[in-house]
């Protein structure tokens, strides 16, 4: 599920549970009751600073960059985008085979492909451009003669002036005073235009320029309430985190401004029953003369800075933004802000419509088509929901907010440095633009697969790309806009897009020394490596592959070989592997926690969605929101859809653990052979191992202590584990720095450890499918790190490789008729 992980330095997460009060007779000792625990009436304290933007963190590398595509065919072309302050830089093709510079294991390995691509180039810094918000074109009835209004729902996240939100990483502190725009149409530029915003002071502003080219802006005077998440949740090292619900936080927020009288007035009217010290409802005289328009866009959660692009991006939800070229009256708001139609407005958007898209919808009737850029978070509950329905395609009217946020990426939008088209003989496999500037490194890693029905072996290996954006950094884990990260309002992050410097998919991630335990894709090199050093011709095809294309993609292969962790799977990837399983496929699952999260795909093939809840997870999404914008699905785990991973492959997630405190020095622990792997249909597996004492007993490229570790899957006959599978070994013997999964996990006891808890285990196993298909499960993220030890010779090597040659024959397995 999730590991934190060292970039040049060793960290160490100490995970502890704290148990804090007890239970008793409430009512007969009043006097001792009073003195237990209670809830301080005091925020909690804030989170680590994250000390560098994922700009700064690229900057650090000296050069980075990324490919306009993570799988491409021979023939095809593929772009690279590069970004360094160096005058120039050097790129070189090369195909990689194993990525982690580990000095106990082979190091680096990686081909140079000759290309007249392979030269110097002139260095260009490139940024990344976060912030989201959604633009309408200029348009001439957003110019209003000189009166306007502007309305719309509000929930802020981060509200200046306010105290630092504890439930920040404080990248941006939010006491810095920075305006953020709502419904703009105003640049700063041209000194011109209009708009409604949270003003430096933390309350509700409006901004005009008047024909004379005279600024004005008023403000309520009286700060926003943050909306402020209510449920905590305690992360490893005992942070305390509150996570996102809807209790409360939305505003009515309207602005108008008559040209006549020269008045202005500003509505901001807290939604929440109780008594609330934020509302207010505020008169000014400005002494205005009429309006002076701007060229610029209208912008939503933002407004043009002087540079002619976006900037004071907002923080929080909005819903319903409208703007009217007349000032409207008492009553006239009042309606609105009680659900009455937004009859004569200019512009009215509704965010409820073409939600699994980037576009914006007027309902005005003036056809001002808007486009969200940079990913706002969309099919997440308004100001409106009733917590009576949670699936936003039965109720889509109660959906009509956006979440945005000031550090959302979808494109970096850079420009090209190159494109190198691949040879049509190009051999499949993992490639890179090695990138190197002024002695530093990075590797723009992408797959080239076969050509589509034409495969060159019978072999696949599966490429987790999907698992490669949930985990994919751009900077470091807080900050670095992975699946796993936090927006700097708090909030997880829902969508990750390939289309920007993903700092973790390249070699030599963990340094030129190879200083941190790999994960994803350099822990992924092990196989590759292992596949290639051991003679075996292999196709290489990714999950994006498998998405789009389906199961007539597998059925060119005998086998298919995933990665050490293939985390995330969307539907048609399951269907695909379930079928092609079904009529005699053979897998080889060489991870653990895999085919674990609900992961759609856009349709542009760019970016993942995870709607996290109930769960092993680094965040959890709100309530009213499980349900994917993209597809309309159910999010979550596959076992809570009714497919959980047993059902596919045998196994299933059920504990994970990063250290030891038992004093042995050992993570991970060797695999114990099980009796009934000396059936005849499960003996040949262990051809040329040892005949007694546990396997695997020896150091590895991941954590110290044998193959089973980090995350292990388990069998499970009740979820779905086919009744012919033989658990051919495990391991056991973990200690309480392993932990059960939660969401097996239904209620809070002392058994969860894996000192007490005989669940916390890795079983190894071997199912039949029917015509002659077959799932082998290492059930293990740390399974291979073990394969080079000894330079490909010990038991774990042999066990994979008397699998794989078993696998790839024509022939029935041994020991079945």
């Amino acid at each position: 599920m999730f590991a934190r992980r060292r970039m040049g330095t060793a960290l160490l997460i100490t995970l502890f549970v704290a148990v804090v009060g007890g239970s008793g007779p409430l009512a007969t000792d009043v006097g001792a009751a009073a003195k237990w625990p209670m809830t301080p009436k005091v925020d909690p304290p804030p989170l680590p600073v994250d000390p560098r933007t994922p700009q700064e963190e690229l900057d650090s590398l000296g050069i980075s960059g990324y490919p306009d595509r993570l799988s491409v065919q021979p023939g095809e072309s593929v772009k690279i985008m590069a970004s360094t302050k160096s005058p120039s830089f050097r790129a070189t093709m090369v195909r990689v085979v194993h990525g982690d510079a580990d000095p106990r294991g082979p190091g680096l390995k990686e081909q140079v492909i000759a290309s007249d691509v392979n030269k110097e180039y002139p260095g260009q810094y490139q940024t990344l451009p976060p912030g989201s918000y959604v633009t309408v074109p200029d348009n001439d009835e957003l110019r209003p003669d000189g009166s306007f209004t502007i309305t719309a729902w509000i929930a802020p996240t981060t509200v200046p002036g306010s105290k630092l939100n504890p439930i920040a990483y404080q990248r941006t502190p939010v006491a810095t005073g920075a305006v953020q725009g709502i419904v703009t149409k105003w640049s700063d530029a041209e000194k011109a235009g209009y708009g409604m915003v949270v003003d430096r002071d933390g309350g509700l502003g409006l901004r005009l320029a008047d024909r004379s080219g005279s600024v004005h802006t008023v403000s309520s005077g009286v700060k926003l309430q943050p909306w402020a998440p209510a449920l905590r949740g305690v992360e490893p090292g005992g942070t305390v985190r509150p996570q996102n619900v809807n209790s409360s936080g939305w505003y009515f927020a309207a602005v108008s401004y008559d040209a006549g009288t020269g008045k202005v007035k500003l509505y901001q009217q807290p939604l929440s029953g109780h008594p609330n010290s934020s509302e207010a409802v505020v008169t000014r005289s400005i002494g205005a003369h009429g309006l002076k328009n701007a060229a610029s866009p209208l912008l939503i959660a933002a407004y043009q800075g002087a540079d002619r692009r976006p900037t004071g991006f907002y923080n929080g939800k909005i819903d319903a933004p409208r703007v009217f070229d007349r000032a409207l009256d008492d009553r006239e708001i009042r309606a609105l802000r009680l659900g009455g139609p937004a009859a004569g407005a200019a512009a009215a958007f509704d965010f409820s419509k073409k939600m699994d898209t980037d576009q914006v919808v007027d309902t005005s009737g003036n056809g001002l088509r808007g486009r969200a850029v940079n990913l706002p978070v969309r099919a997440v509950t308004g100001h409106n929901w009733q917590a009576d329905e949670q699936n936003f395609t039965r109720a889509p009217g109660q959906y009509g907010a956006m979440y945005f946020h000031d550090d959302d990426v979808s494109d970096a939008v850079w420009k090209p440095s190159f494109t190198w088209r691949v040879p049509t003989d190009a051999r499949s496999g993992v490639y890179a633009a090695k990138l190197e500037a002024n002695g530093q490194v990075y590797h723009v890693t992408f797959v080239v697969r076969p050509k589509r029905g034409k495969p060159t072996s019978k072999i696949a290996m599966l490429v987790p790309t999907f698992s490669y954006l949930a985990y994919g950094w751009t900077g470091s884990l807080q900050s670095g806009l992975s699946q796993y990260s936090r927006h700097s309002d708090g909030s997880g992050v829902v969508y990750s897009s390939g289309l920007r410097p993903i700092t973790n998919l390249r070699p030599l991630a963990t340094g030129p020394k190879g200083q941190g335990r790999p994960w994803q894709f350099e822990a992924d090199t092990h196989i590759f490596d292992w596949l290639e050093s051991t003679g075996h011709n292999v196709d290489y095809i990714t999950d994006h592959d498998l998405h789009r294309e389906g199961r007539k993609l597998l059925d060119d292969y005998k086998v298919v070989v995933t990665g050490s962790h293939p985390e995330y799977t969307s539907a048609p990837m399951l269907d695909a592997l379930q079928g092609w399983l079904n009529d005699g496929g053979r897998l080889m699952y060489l991870g653990g926690n895999g085919f674990y999260w609900v992961t759609p795909l856009d349709r542009t093939g760019n970016y993942t969605e995870l709607r996290r809840h109930d769960g092993t997870e680094a965040w959890q999404s709100a309530p009213g929101e499980y349900y994917h914008s993209l597809t309309g699905e159910f999010g979550g785990l596959w076992r809570f859809r009714g497919r959980p991973p047993q059902q596919l492959v045998g196994v299933g997630f059920t504990a994970q653990g990063f250290g030891s405190r038992m004093g042995t020095g050992l993570y991970n622990r060797p695999l114990e052979r099980s009796a009934e792997s000396h059936d005849p249909r499960a003996a040949w597996v262990f051809d040329g191992v040892k005949a007694t004492g546990p396997i695997g007993d020896f150091d590895t490229l991941q954590s110290p202590g044998g193959p089973m570790g980090e995350e292990l899957d388990r069998a499970d006959y009740a979820l779905g584990t086919a009744d012919n599978t033989i658990v051919l070994g495990s391991g056991t013997g973990f200690g309480d720095e392993y932990m059960f999964v939660k969401e097996e996990n239904n209620t809070a006891n002392l058994m969860e450890g894996g000192t007490v808890n005989w669940l916390v285990r890795g079983d190894v196993a071997l199912t039949q499918y029917p015509h002659g298909g077959a799932v082998f499960s290492a059930s293990s993220i740390a399974w291979a790190g073990c394969l080079f030890f000894n330079h490909y010779d010990n038991d774990i090597s042999t066990i994979t490789g008397n699998v794989l040659r078993a696998f790839a024959t024509d022939k029935p397995l041994p020991g079945t008729s």
